[in-house]
């Protein structure tokens, strides 16, 4: 079977869906692979180097020839639908509940598309888990960020001018993006602290050093999946007086709470950024879902009070060497657990169950079917 794998189009997306590396992976079945021109150079493996691995470097109007399997980072464009094999398997991001055009141009293609997103967090599938190995990227690079805005250092320091006290840094939400900032601020000597509502991550959060804030809930926090639930509207007060309460006296402040399929909990508000000292800074990773920040703007660092908020979009594309190795090696393991021996899939399987959206025409994941009725899409 042949695998053919897109570069990205997207603005600033420097990721590739395959490096030399894994290659050997690949080498281990019946798969031949061919990558467009290209696709690496941004993400630094060139296409000399996928040649010596052993896969074919072809030029966009040959990419697909043959092709059986298509990998990608980002969602396809529409007009990137219309150039694939109506018979082609796609594996990518796919923003599934999200925008309505790609999921329909893909179903009336007859495109076979799985969303990487949809991966279950399942034991089995977290060698797949395309997005827990992407909040690596963004946690730690999220706390870089924050340390080049801050006028402070983060560690403590014993010079000749006295010493300076560790910076103080908050994590809200200790997923996997957000125990990765609390490793990363460690590292560089911040003293942390952390916020989520499941307690369960308590032991998570001070086995890395930091110390965990502590609100006691009514009923379960998370998910079958492992991810937080919406609160009550009261249980949301009282967790933002207990933010509000902290929030103060940090130097940096990192947000990383989302909800699958819904709008980015409000954890700053307007008040609490006007409580915090001149120049402190606050990493929002929740930009492109509406912002834990109440006054974020997607995309955009901008001062308020004093206050610089950060809010980057996209932060694996930043460190694109080692975000596509995670990434190429997670779709080698999907694939690999996709394709049998014999070539065929099994669509009763529970992990290509979670993920399929798109087959023979059809949409076929109930989350999905239910975003675009929502939406008004046909």
């Amino acid at each position: 079977m042949k695998i053919a794998v897109m570069g990205e189009t997207r603005p600033n997306e420097r990721r590739v869906a395959l490096v030399p590396g894994v290659m050997r992976f690949y080498g281990k079945r019946d798969f031949q692979l061919a990558i467009e021109s290209g696709a690496g150079t941004a993400a630094a493996f060139p296409d000399k180097a996928y040649e010596e691995a052993g896969v074919s470097v072809v030029e966009p109007e040959h990419l697909f020839d043959g092709a059986g399997v298509i990998l990608k980072v980002q969602p396809p464009t529409t007009d990137e639908v219309a150039r694939l094999p109506s018979d082609a398997i796609l594996v990518s991001h796919l923003n599934p509940l999200g925008p309505t055009d790609v999921i329909e141009a893909l179903r009336d293609r007859g495109i076979t598309a799985f969303a990487v997103e949809l991966i279950p967090r399942i034991t089995r599938a977290q060698k797949m888990d395309v997005l827990s190995s992407q909040a690596t990227v963004a946690g730690y690079q999220a706390v870089l960020l924050g340390a080049g805005g801050l006028s402070k250092f983060l560690p403590m320091l014993t010079t000749a001018a006295g010493t300076i006290r560790p910076g103080k840094v908050l994590i809200l939400g200790a997923g996997v993006a957000g125990l990765q900032a609390i490793a990363t601020a460690r590292r560089l000597g911040a003293v942390v602290s952390a916020f989520d509502v499941r307690p369960a991550v308590k032991e998570q959060v001070e086995s890395l050093g930091a110390s965990f804030l502590e609100m006691e809930l009514d009923q379960g926090s998370e998910d079958e999946g492992g991810y937080a639930k919406a609160l009550s509207e009261e249980q949301h007060q009282r967790e933002l007086d207990l933010i509000a309460s902290h929030v103060s006296d940090m130097d940096l402040v990192i947000t990383t709470a989302q909800i699958p399929g819904r709008r980015a909990p409000v954890l700053i508000t307007r008040g609490m950024v006007e409580s915090m000292q001149p120049g402190s800074v606050i990493v929002d990773l929740a930009g492109e879902t509406g912002g834990n920040c109440e006054l974020t703007e997607a995309g955009q660092s901008v001062t308020r009070h004093g206050v610089t908020i950060m809010a980057p979009t996209n932060l694996p594309a930043q460190l694109p060497f080692h975000a596509s190795q995670m990434y190429a090696r997670n779709l080698y393991e999907f694939v690999n657990d996709l394709i049998g021996e014999d070539g065929q899939i099994d669509y009763d399987d529970e992990v290509v169950a979670a993920s399929l959206v798109t087959r023979g025409g059809e949409i076929k994941n109930d989350r999905v079917l239910a975003n675009l009725a929502a939406a008004g899409a046909t």
